[in-house]
């Protein structure tokens, strides 16, 4: 088998009436990223990690967060898979490269237990993004949570982005008409909408996403996923879900 990696692992959503069930299968993984320390993207990081012996890959401030409130075993986080927005490391004997990359969101994580920490919300570091290079393989750019800026025109100059998952869901994030004009700036050849759909509350659909993105990038195809589905990208077999 090869290797397994997780990003904003919230698998038990509730979008997915089969998270429980999905989370308790996973008997393998490698890395585990994430982006910033909202509950809906540390998600069943702890859960995996404990399983499966993964290290987690994040920013330096966010990782320590998690090993402090969130329960993220200490032993698998520590300089090898940390950096900060800039920095690149080079992972699983370099079969994986991951750029840290700037977002405009929020970042804080919520600790499991209100006895230890009253205060309740606790400092996460700054929110981010990543660019996932793998041999062989395709680059994936993950926006993170994040509003359009311009500056996302410059992840395309430090090399060629194959699959941008891109949030559309509005609100927390940048809505359908903002997500289609950030596919314009990297120009990749696939985006894959997420963070829509799992609340009400999150209106952007991928229908708008996919007519304003054939407004402004034409040349890229967009994939909608449904939960829990695979699909194959020339070497690499990806497995994606959306929220």
């Amino acid at each position: 088998m090869g290797k397994v990696l997780y990003m904003d692992p919230w698998i038990n959503n509730p979008a997915n009436s089969k998270g429980k069930e999905v989370l308790a299968a996973i008997k393998k993984a490698d890395l585990i990223m994430v982006t910033h320390g909202h509950f809906d993207h540390v998600g069943d990081s702890s859960e995996i990690a404990k399983k499966t012996g993964a290290q987690l890959v994040a920013s330096f401030d966010l990782g320590k967060a998690m090993v402090q409130y969130g329960g993220f075993p200490e032993k698998q986080f520590g300089f090898p898979t940390t950096g900060n927005f800039g920095g690149e490391i080079s992972l699983l004997d370099g079969e994986v490269k991951v750029a840290f990359v700037q977002a405009l969101h929020s970042s804080s994580i919520e600790p499991p237990d209100y006895s230890k920490y009253p205060k309740g919300l606790q400092y996460a570091g700054n929110p981010g993004g990543m660019v996932v290079s793998i041999k062989n393989g395709p680059t994936i750019y993950h926006t993170g949570d994040t509003d359009l800026f311009s500056d996302m025109a410059l992840v395309k100059d430090f090399g060629k982005v194959d699959i941008m998952m891109v949030c559309i869901g509005d609100r927390f994030t940048m809505g359908p008409r903002r997500a289609a004009m950030a596919v314009k700036l990297v120009q990749p050849d696939l985006a894959i909408p997420m963070h829509f759909g799992t609340f009400p509350i999150l209106t952007g659909t991928a229908p708008e996403f996919i007519a304003e993105t054939k407004k402004t990038s034409p040349s890229t195809t967009v994939k909608v996923l449904k939960v829990n589905e695979t699909f194959s990208w020339p070497q690499t077999k990806l497995t994606m879900q959306t929220k």
